[in-house]
């Protein structure tokens, strides 16, 4: 029971944490900079927490702009590509598969444009 309460206690913090205001412009666990190390995207100012491949260490790092490869949003929080920035979306073909392996990979693109 008491296990169970410090768990539940700290998913709490966890969700609440980015709600909070930061008092400094950069922080050690949020509101990370680009080329930052970190564990999960909420801690990064751009919202990408990226890393190389399964094995290099992940750093925050800049959404992925118009054309540019992408991943869907993820539940993950660490990608191999980052999502696309705010207004575009990640034309990519989702599969079950994909999802859990974290490789579903599109380009980004504006749904306002005309094809």
């Amino acid at each position: 029971m008491a296990k169970a309460m410090a768990l539940y206690l700290l998913l709490v913090l966890l969700l609440l944490a980015p709600a909070l205001p930061a008092p400094h412009q950069r922080g050690l666990i949020f509101n990370l900079s680009t080329g930052e190390l970190c564990l999960q995207s909420v801690q990064c100012k751009s919202g990408c927490c990226h890393r190389q491949d399964g094995l290099s260490l992940a750093r925050c790092a800049p959404k992925a702009a118009e054309s540019q490869d992408c991943s869907p949003k993820s539940l993950y929080g660490v990608y191999y590509r980052c999502p696309c920035e705010s207004g575009l979306t990640c034309d990519a073909d989702k599969t079950i598969i994909g999802s859990i392996t974290n490789s579903d990979f599109g380009l980004c693109t504006d749904p306002n444009e005309s094809r």
